[in-house]
């Protein structure tokens, strides 16, 4: 029997605009002339290149290690030539540009050697973990934190409960709806590969109820794994942001992940179901991560959908696939319109963590000049986090950070709800942002000083030793010359009065 459902504060009933984007099935994307690949698409450590310019590579092939503990490696698309290892532009809201290993294709697609695992239950969790960390497989639902990380809970937690995310909650976003309902059988696939890894006892898979056809599918393919008895589907109210990790928690097992906390300090991991899929990708088959679903839509997209897309695909080239009308300095969103981010250049490669590109918001509200603040309380009401939105406007605005961090900034997932309510089209992500920022500033550059005070204390202490065992060894020496010395004086005296006895 199930249980009922949680809830979590806050949140908003948004119109979800996804049909625009799922009367089609998924569509392979052409290959791309060339492929821009950035060596950094996920959080933690860039990947580091083990290839030169003017080296032939085949898909598949690694092209980039991980570097140190927080990384994964990076893997070539298609096959091809590398062309150029340089600063490119990425797709950020700043326009940075940062280091990417080009490649031109060869049009030939040829993969390397593929070494798929023939029963995972033979293998260690460990060596699953090295697999999916050496197929460059991360989040593939919001920031790309490297999976295999979150497939280690350690030998001081154990996992009750692994959950599958299939909310997407954001409005226009389909492309996990559209993975569960045409690839439901290798998802289960992932799944099970976690659930081995983790040493989960239960499985829950929670999707939104505005999915009906992907529930269908995902219990379809569920009813034909008789063995999996731990796993179950929850069907759970749309409403946003429903996927965000610690709401999604709370809604499906009415637990609450505490403060400053991580969902295995309650018994949970959370993945995405396009995680779970590239798992079963890189077990099953031997395939690292490079290509994803990417869902383009809007009101200027002609023939919106979900496209397969390989990693360093031209944004350009997608939109034009899709017969974008939009002028080239047109700007878009990459991602939601809640949580996702203005480009204006288009030539920027696919990523990792693209899972939408936006062009055209139906009933866009006009850009306007924010208003002051007239403490309505709106932002409160609707935070998912039970934060005081209001109050940390004031201290990120008056760079008041140990305020902020007392009103517990970092609880704060930027899910963009408190921008919508707010009558004063105040954009309050944006100060939170900025003050997380200047925060973590502040902190690497503590760490720095006290790593710079350390070395010098270090270095004060080795000095003074040094200078201690050199006052010593020149205070024995000079014992040892007073000795000789002495001793010397003794026998010259011995010799002398042994000399007088002789002469009387």
């Amino acid at each position: 029997m199930n249980q009922p459902l949680g809830d979590f504060p806050g949140g908003l009933k948004l119109r979800g605009h996804k049909k625009r984007s799922t009367q089609t099935p998924i569509r392979k994307t052409p290959l791309s002339r060339h492929l821009i690949l950035p060596l950094q698409q996920h959080i933690g450590a860039a990947a580091v290149p083990v290839v030169e310019v003017g080296e032939k590579v085949l898909k598949g092939q690694r092209i980039a290690r991980a570097d140190g503990h927080v990384s994964v490696c990076l893997h070539a698309p298609s096959s091809g030539t590398v062309v150029a290892i340089d600063e490119q532009p990425i797709p950020h809201p700043s326009g940075l540009t940062a280091p990417c290993v080009t490649i031109e294709t060869d049009g030939e697609d040829q993969w390397i050697e593929r070494h798929p695992v023939e029963n995972y239950r033979d293998i260690s969790p460990h060596e699953i973990r090295q697999i999916i960390r050496d197929a460059g497989i991360v989040g593939l639902g919001g920031a790309g934190f490297p999976s295999f990380i979150k497939l280690n809970p350690g030998v001081h937690h154990t996992v009750e409960t692994l959950l599958l995310n299939g909310a997407e909650c954001e409005p226009y976003i389909s492309c996990d709806d559209m993975l569960m309902r045409e690839r439901a059988d290798g998802i289960l696939d992932g799944v099970e590969i976690m659930q081995h890894a983790l040493r989960a006892r239960d499985v829950i898979l929670a999707i939104e109820d505005n999915k009906p056809l992907a529930i269908s599918a995902m219990e379809l393919a569920l009813a034909a794994r008789s063995h999996l008895t731990n796993t179950r589907i929850v069907v759970i109210p749309t409403r946003y942001p429903t996927g965000g990790e610690k709401q999604i928690i709370q809604v499906v097992t009415g637990k609450e992940v505490p403060t400053n906390g991580l969902p295995i300090d309650i018994g949970i991991v959370s993945h995405n179901m396009g995680t779970a899929y590239a798992v079963g990708r890189a077990i099953n088959h031997g395939e690292p991560l490079i290509s994803r679903i990417v869902t383009v839509t809007g009101t200027d997209v002609t023939h919106a959908g979900n496209f397969e897309t390989l990693f360093g695909t031209p944004i350009s080239e997608l939109l034009a696939f899709a017969e974008t009308q939009r002028e080239p300095d047109e700007p878009f969103i990459l991602g939601g319109p809640m949580m996702g981010f203005n480009l204006s250049g288009d030539n920027l490669p696919v990523t990792k963590t693209a899972n939408c590109i936006l062009v055209g918001v139906e009933d866009a509200a006009p850009k306007t000049e924010p208003l002051p603040c007239i403490r309505c309380g709106d932002c409160a009401s609707v935070c998912p986090a039970s934060l005081l939105p209001q109050q940390l406007y004031w201290h990120s605005r008056a760079k008041d950070f140990d305020q902020t961090r007392d009103y517990n900034l970092f609880d704060c997932i930027e899910c963009g709800c408190c921008d919508y309510v707010c009558p004063s089209k105040i954009p309050l992500v944006s100060y939170f942002r900025f003050a997380k920022t200047e925060i973590m500033n502040q902190e690497r550059e503590r760490k720095k000083s006290d790593l710079a005070r350390e070395r010098f204390e270090t270095r004060q202490a080795r000095m003074e030793r040094e200078q201690r065992e050199k006052e010593e060894r020149q205070r024995q020496r000079k014992a040892a010359l007073a000795a000789s010395k002495a001793k010397k004086e003794k026998e010259a005296a011995a010799e002398t009065s042994a000399a007088d006895d002789k002469e009387k």
